[in-house]
């Protein structure tokens, strides 16, 4: 039971592997590092615009602070984590099993999180469009607030399956839970373009392409999600299959900078899709410069 999340040590180069790798490894020691700087720097500054955005409705603002949080977990914790083994597997130090099981609990714990929280925004936009007035009667603060308590806390319980379950049953776990709600996902765009074809009044014309307009921006955010952890996923299973070769620890070693670029991309989404986020976001970043350029005497 004690080596069940050791699996990271798979990866772990031989002298004769490190000589052809190094490239590879400092390449993403640097990458790793510049990406750990973003996604903190990034989602910190979200978080604030969004803090600060009041258009912004409280049950969306909720949810759209606890995405951005999880992501800065990732810059901050998991990230660190990772270019910690990247520096130690190029000395040839092999970090313990404590070390690895840590990794493996920060990663899905804020991975999870992040991927439900998206779920989360996904339904909120979907409710505010088909209940209309009655949105304010059925999505509240206070059980938003319940729904982000609850996101967090069926992650944890993820996370701690690394003390427990095996690798295969969690990656399994994981991976039903995301194809289910992004075939979801695909037929509720499916359904939202069904039924703006057949709308005969204008209000409802109205109605419905905002629905879309809403449904496809969180789409994107699903899509760069599924983009940015498939890669990793196939190189997991391919090493699993046919065993740790040279080839395929670059392939994992390049697919980790897709899975933490994930959280970097996350605050450029908002600021595409959202323009009142965009609009603060961009507002703070003016501010930091004018107050770079005139410091106070």
């Amino acid at each position: 039971m004690s080596d069940l999340y050791c699996y990271q040590s798979l990866y772990f180069p031989s002298l004769a592997e490190l000589n052809v790798l190094r490239g590879t490894f400092i390449a993403n020691c640097i990458l790793n590092g510049f990406l750990t700087h973003t996604a903190i720097m990034l989602n910190i500054v979200t978080i604030y615009a969004i803090w600060k955005t009041s258009t912004i409705p409280k049950p969306v603002k909720t949810l759209l602070l606890s995405l951005a949080f999880s992501d800065f977990g990732v810059g901050l914790l998991a990230q660190p984590i990772y270019t910690a083994f990247l520096v130690s597997w190029l000395q040839l130090n092999d970090p313990s099993c404590n070390v690895y099981r840590l990794f493996s609990i920060c990663g899905y714990l804020f991975s999870m999180a992040s991927f439900s929280a998206v779920v989360a925004v996904s339904v909120d936009r979907f409710l505010a469009v088909h209940l209309h007035l009655r949105y304010h009667e059925f999505v509240t603060h206070k059980r938003v607030v319940a729904v982000v308590i609850s996101i967090w806390l069926f992650s944890a319980f993820v996370s701690s399956m690394v003390l427990w379950a095996s690798v295969s049953t969690l990656n399994n776990m994981i991976s039903f839970t995301g194809a289910f709600f992004f075939f979801c996902k695909c037929c509720d765009v499916h359904q939202d373009l069904f039924n703006l074809n057949d709308g005969s009044q204008s209000g409802e014309m109205t109605n419905f392409a905002s629905l879309i307009k809403s449904t496809v921006g969180v789409f994107y955010v699903y899509l760069v999600f599924l983009i940015c952890y498939l890669p990793y996923s196939i190189s997991v299973v391919a090493i699993k299959i046919n065993g740790p070769s040279i080839a395929f620890k670059k392939v994992f070693l390049f697919s980790m900078i897709f899975v933490n670029l994930n959280s970097s991309l996350n605050p450029v989404l908002y600021c595409w899709k959202m323009r009142n986020i965009r609009h603060a976001f961009l507002h703070i970043l003016r501010n930091m410069s004018w107050n770079r350029n005139n410091p106070s005497h």
